[in-house]
């Protein structure tokens, strides 16, 4: 991958080594050359000045003799590391710590006052010597008359080899800290090349369908967070996949059966099996496969547009009147079975805040099992009471239960348990899958409770209303 992220960092940690050497190397040599011009130019000046003081008592009139001091004055300059001469008004050169062999010269076209404002110069000092000094002036005064001049040369080839000197120490510790920073690249690497380098290949498995691959990044930082996201993912979308088998599967045994049935009798009817007497009874049942797939279809339907946002009509209504009128519903099917409803409210009116039709589509469906599993001459208890600004409707029956491995699979669409295949031979298998939907949808939650030959409790919360 010659256009990976590695490689971009990588680029990116030499091209900011070799922009930080390229800054040090031009901004600290100028900044360093004017630092060192700077002090050495105000150390030399006030050496210039010391001497011209001790000089000046010295000056007698007329002429300078500085015969006696001159081993102090070479002294001084091997100190400075410099070349001290004494110049008279004229330019004539009195002294000199370096080349006596110049006392008597004539500097030409001397003139002290070329400098200005600026206390050191910087050339040839007038042709004097074959290479570039640091030259500064000091003036030895005497009865307010200026004498003569101590000037001091520096050699710019030593301000230089000092400038190296410090540059040296500057990039060695610009090397040291660029390879202690190679402890970024490591850390990096580790942390969060390697693993992005694992997810990567994890997300390629996910996308050539090999959803059972997991990817090994354990750490506790944003990487290990990730990497558990995506195995999540990964798990959760084969098991949709696996759902969508069993889904699949369902729909199509549902749909087979009833389109079975009634092809198997309207060829009986058409080829003489069933006589025309009996035409009637089998043509009944016909109708009644086909309310089946009808009620298949609704079914679905409904399932899809929960699927879809933005589709409760919210209103506030009395969820006591909404209970009764539902179980009134079931009058009829309730007295073949000797079935009754015992129903208690904490309060006479309980307001809630929900989709009216979709709530009675709820208490419908669980009703309508409630009453499918109940034995004859049973009672269904119905209850709706307010805790904690919601209201709590519980249905409980006293019918065959449902078994435990079960219970976490009644809410899955066209899942029937065992012992309701028997008992309930209409049904779709997406009642219960519907009713957790309008409740989700509200932003509430459904419960059951159930055991086998004592009963089912079903309990949901719907948001109390605060009008009445």
């Amino acid at each position: 991958m010659t256009h990976s992220l590695y490689y971009k960092f990588i680029m990116g940690y030499l091209l900011f080594g070799l922009l930080g050497f390229f800054t040090i190397a031009t901004f600290s040599s100028k900044i360093t050359d004017m630092y060192l011009l700077r002090e050495n130019s105000e150390s030399l000046y006030g050496e210039a000045n010391q001497i011209a003081s001790s000089y000046s008592s010295m000056y007698h009139g007329k002429e300078m003799n500085l015969s006696s001091s001159y081993p102090e004055l070479v002294k001084e300059a091997q100190y400075l590391h410099s070349q001290i001469w004494i110049v008279d008004r004229q330019g004539k050169i009195v002294s000199d710590s370096q080349q006596p062999g110049k006392v008597g010269d004539l500097i030409a076209n001397f003139d002290p006052t070329i400098m200005g404002n600026k206390s050191y110069a910087i050339g040839d000092y007038y042709h004097e010597f074959p290479y570039d000094v640091l030259s500064v002036h000091a003036p030895i005064t005497g009865n307010y008359t200026t004498y003569g001049y101590v000037v001091i040369h520096l050699p710019l080839s030593y301000l230089r080899a000092e400038r190296e000197g410090i540059l040296n120490i500057i990039y060695l510790t610009a090397g040291v800290v660029f390879a202690l920073s190679l402890i970024i690249l490591l850390v990096f690497t580790k942390n969060v090349y390697f693993p992005l380098k694992k997810i990567t290949a994890g997300a390629n498995e996910y996308a050539q369908g090999n959803l059972n691959h997991h990817i090994s990044v354990n750490t506790q930082d944003e990487m290990g967070y990730l990497a558990a996201t995506l195995n999540y993912m990964s798990d959760e979308l084969n098991k949709m996949e696996e759902y969508q088998k069993t889904f699949i599967a369902n729909i199509s045994h549902d749909f087979r059966s009833p389109l079975t049935s009634i092809k198997g009798y309207l060829e009986a009817i058409l080829d003489g099996t069933i006589s025309s007497d009996m035409s009637d009874k089998y043509l009944k049942r016909v109708i009644s496969e086909t309310e089946r797939l009808n009620k298949l279809t609704q079914g679905m339907l409904t399932l899809n547009s929960l699927d879809c946002k933005g589709y409760l009509n919210r209103t506030n209504f009395d969820i006591n009147r909404v209970i009764k009128d539902t179980a009134a519903s079931f009058e009829g099917t309730c007295s073949e079975k000797g079935i009754t409803f015992e129903v208690t409210f904490s309060d006479t009116i309980q307001m809630v805040y929900a989709d009216l039709g979709k709530i009675q589509q709820v208490l419908y469906n669980i009703i309508d099992n409630a009453i499918k599993f109940s034995p004859e001459d049973s009672t269904i208890y119905i209850q709706a009471s307010l805790k904690y600004e919601k209201i709590f409707v519980s249905i409980k029956d006293t019918g065959i239960g449902i078994p435990k491995d079960s219970l976490k699979k009644i809410w899955e669409r066209f899942y029937k348990t065992d012992l309701s295949r028997g008992k309930d031979k209409k049904g779709t298998g997406l009642g219960l899958a519907i009713v957790r939907e309008i409740i989700q949808s509200h932003g509430e939650n459904i419960d059951v409770i159930s055991t086998e030959e004592v009963g089912t409790e079903f309990i949901f919360s719907l948001p109390k209303s605060n009008s009445l």
